[in-house]
């Protein structure tokens, strides 16, 4: 069954239910700033899940292109991508549990023609902490669906500790069978509705050997295992609470969100091992093999990378409100996809130039009458990737010479090899492969759990700008975020320890920094600032991280940032001389330079109010 046909019959099926098909929304939010890509089809419905009236009515449907940010870094596992089509269905107060729960079995056992002996199930544990009881009436909903199919299911608890246990129904906590944008009920802010879901997983065969040759062979196999044996299809979310200060509390309506990845589907309607060997990424994958030489099969990481990223970066680029490659929000996403494909290219063997613009040529092709944006704005795609591989290459060859001043190191510590990874775009293979020609080794550990940070960086970016005010992760932005501390002990130590932090924003050309204070600085007050910021970075001194108990920090007299709600262990940056001299000590996630004398000088462009009793300070590093 090819995509356009599931995802034709998924329409129709809700149609026959008496479903409105609403059309899918810019993959760019255009009133929320605290997403910067549309990673869900529930986004765009939010207000209507909490009472508001759909001008369509209580029964909505629709396939929304998605794009999550977040996972990159698993993309080349054969069933992770960054770009998506979720197909949804919302009840908003309308059904519940018994209706969606059936016809979500209808339309996968019946109009999709799975078996239903693949598929398992999942449904929330509950959580007294929080008042939510466990989910037995999706159980119960459950077991009357498989028997009325001739199949016994079992329902079984703790399958993540003592294995299957010969169940199909399976009890899981928080982190598995609870939904909302933000996650987890302690994750969540006052105000966020979400509830508990029930998952689909279909189970793509124990004789394949998933679990027995993976990581987890000695761990209990179950349907949430990481060995990659079963694959969630589909998840019904019940929203029906909301966060309020004092715990949980039942939603005025009862809403049902479901969703399910078209690519995930089609893997298991066309009896594929993975998403890429798909109708919906078959033409991608043989087009790279066709400039590259090389075989999927054989290349399988590099070949989904490029195919998942380009795909990507030409729903971003061709978007209504498209957005181009840069270094600051949307922009630094698409310029990291579009490197990170032509990397993996060059490592392919691809030789040709603009060989971007033929692969985003089929992502188009693909795409055409289904999203008529992508073909409408194709010419714009194309231009811009051009652009961003022209530039890319010049990167590239100034990494080179970053790379020669490393000659006479025996071994290259992890921290410069992802310095080169980051601010030049080198991969660690490349990396290891100068270095093994000279007769150098590359820290690889080192260089793995300094990426691990840039990959939190990024996870935090995913979901608007970092909570330190970041607008990116690049190398410049480090620095400005390094040079806010410096200006907030400054600012103390000139107007006294009432001065606290009351927001910032951070990009790689500038510093925008809002603290406490009710009157506007005079020129001479300003003057004694940069100075003493100045003062600090010309000391070339040390920032130093300790990882300790929120209490303990506190106690030790550390700057705490504005009204922030802190976890019970947290991180603290201190900027200290070489006799350990401290002239700032903050909690702060990072990331900062190791040293201040990287910083440059400090000059201040504009002093202002911001709110009452707060200012706001634009600086920049020359």
């Amino acid at each position: 069954m090819k995509s356009a046909e599931i995802r034709k019959r998924f329409l129709e099926f809700y149609k026959k239910r008496k479903h409105v098909v609403i059309p899918p929304v810019s993959l760019i939010p255009e009133k929320d700033s605290t997403l910067l890509f549309v990673n869900s089809g529930m986004f765009p419905l939010v207000p209507y899940l909490m009472g508001e009236k759909h001008p369509e009515g209580k029964r909505l449907a629709n396939s929304q292109k998605c794009f999550r940010s977040d996972d990159i870094e698993e993309v080349g596992d054969k069933r992770h991508t960054t770009f998506f089509e979720m197909l949804g269905n919302w009840s908003l107060g309308d059904y519940f549990k018994k209706e969606q729960l059936r016809w979500v079995a209808e339309l996968f056992f019946d109009e999709l023609g799975l078996d239903p002996e693949r598929i398992y199930v999942s449904v929330y544990r509950g959580n007294k902490e929080i008042g939510i009881e466990r989910d037995t009436e999706s159980v119960e909903i459950w077991k009357d669906i498989f028997q009325e199919r001739g199949l016994e299911a079992k329902d079984v608890d703790f399958a993540e500790k003592k294995g299957m246990q010969e169940g199909r129904i399976f009890y899981y906590e928080d982190k598995e069978n609870w939904w909302s944008r933000a996650g987890a009920p302690e994750d969540m802010p006052v105000g966020e509705p979400g509830g508990p879901d029930s998952e689909l997983f279909y189970d793509l065969g124990k004789s394949l050997g998933y679990h027995e040759e993976s990581p987890w062979k000695d761990q209990p196999c179950h349907i949430n295992c990481d060995c990659g044996r079963f694959i969630e299809i589909g998840n019904s979310v019940f929203i029906e609470f909301v966060k309020r200060e004092k715990g949980f509390e039942k939603l005025l309506q009862q809403n049902v969100d479901f969703g399910g990845g078209l690519e995930r589907i089609a893997m298991i309607a066309q009896e594929k091992k993975s998403v890429f060997e798909t109708d919906l990424f078959l033409p991608i994958i043989k087009k790279i093999e066709n400039l590259s030489g090389a075989k999927y099969q054989e290349n399988t990481k590099s070949f989904e990378i490029i195919a998942d990223h380009i795909k990507a970066s030409v729903f971003i680029i061709g978007d209504e409100r498209g957005i181009s490659p840069s270094n600051k929000q949307q922009g630094y996403f698409v310029r990291r996809l579009i490197r990170r494909a032509i990397r993996h290219g060059k490592q392919l063997g691809v030789k040709s130039d603009s060989w971007l613009q033929d692969v985003a040529r089929e992502v188009v092709e693909i795409y055409k009458d289904v999203y008529p944006e992508v073909k409408k704005n194709s010419d714009f795609v194309f231009k811009e990737m051009e652009k961003e591989e022209s530039v890319f290459q010049k990167t590239l060859e100034r990494g080179i010479k970053e790379f020669e001043k490393l000659k006479g190191e025996k071994i290259i510590d992890g921290k410069k090899a992802a310095f080169l990874y980051q601010t030049y775009g080198f991969p660690v293979e490349l990396i290891e492969e100068l270095a093994r020609e000279r007769g150098q080794n590359v820290d690889v550990k080192e260089f793995y759990r300094e990426m691990e940070k840039h990959k939190n960086l990024s996870r935090e970016l995913s979901a608007g700008v970092f909570k330190s005010g970041l607008a990116d992760g690049e190398e410049k932005t480090v620095k400005y975020h390094t040079t806010t501390h410096l200006l907030l002990s400054a600012l103390r130590k000139v107007f006294g320890d009432s001065v606290v932090q009351k927001g910032s924003n951070i990009t790689s050309e500038r510093l925008r920094f809002d603290f406490s204070h009710k009157e506007k600085l005079t020129e001479e007050e300003i003057k004694k600032v940069e100075d003493l910021v100045n003062e600090m970075i010309e000391k070339d001194l040390f920032v130093k991280k300790e990882e300790m108990g929120l209490q303990d920090a506190l106690d030790s007299g550390v700057v705490a940032s504005f009204g922030e709600k802190y976890p019970s262990r947290v991180l603290v940056y201190s900027i200290v001389d070489d006799n350990g001299k401290e002239f700032s000590r903050e909690i702060c996630g990072g990331p900062h330079v190791e040293k201040t004398s990287v910083l440059g000088k400090f000059s201040i462009k504009k002093e202002e109010a911001s709110s009452a009793g707060v200012r706001r300070i634009k600086a920049i590093l020359e």
